[in-house]
């Protein structure tokens, strides 16, 4: 069964959601394993050749959090090519609500790719403007 473009759009608002908070405590939850997976699923549904890196990063990533050990050596990096990909990516959707969700996403992960690298805080902001908030 295809996904609806509603089902992708939530699913980048979980992921924005996840990715604005407490990174250390999500990688801890089981949930964490699942939302990748749907990430990694949405991507390749897609079935477009220039989602091949981003799909073949996702899937390091979530070895890695799978792993029980994080090395901010090698999630920042993973999360900076995420996010320059992902910022790339966000000229594919048609729908004006998803595109604005990918661009949003990869903000998010080059803001956290940052914050990681830096050590320190840097704000990053998970809102989406107001007029994409709906799921349609």
């Amino acid at each position: 069964m295809e996904k609806s473009e509603s089902q992708h759009q939530v699913h980048l608002d979980s992921a924005i959601k996840l990715l604005t908070g407490d990174l250390a405590q999500e990688t801890e939850r089981a949930g964490l394993d699942n939302q990748l997976q749907r990430w990694i699923e949405d991507l390749k549904d897609a079935n477009n050749p220039a989602f091949h890196q981003l799909v073949v990063d996702l899937q390091a990533l979530k070895a890695h959090f799978g792993s029980g050990t994080l090395d901010v050596n090698v999630i920042a990096p993973l999360l900076a090519r995420l996010g320059a990909q992902t910022t790339l990516a966000a000229n594919f959707p048609e729908n004006v609500n998803t595109a604005t969700r990918v661009t949003k996403l990869g903000e998010v992960l080059t803001a956290v790719a940052q914050q990681l690298q830096s050590g320190g805080p840097i704000e990053v902001d998970g809102n989406l403007p107001q007029d994409y908030s709906s799921h349609s």
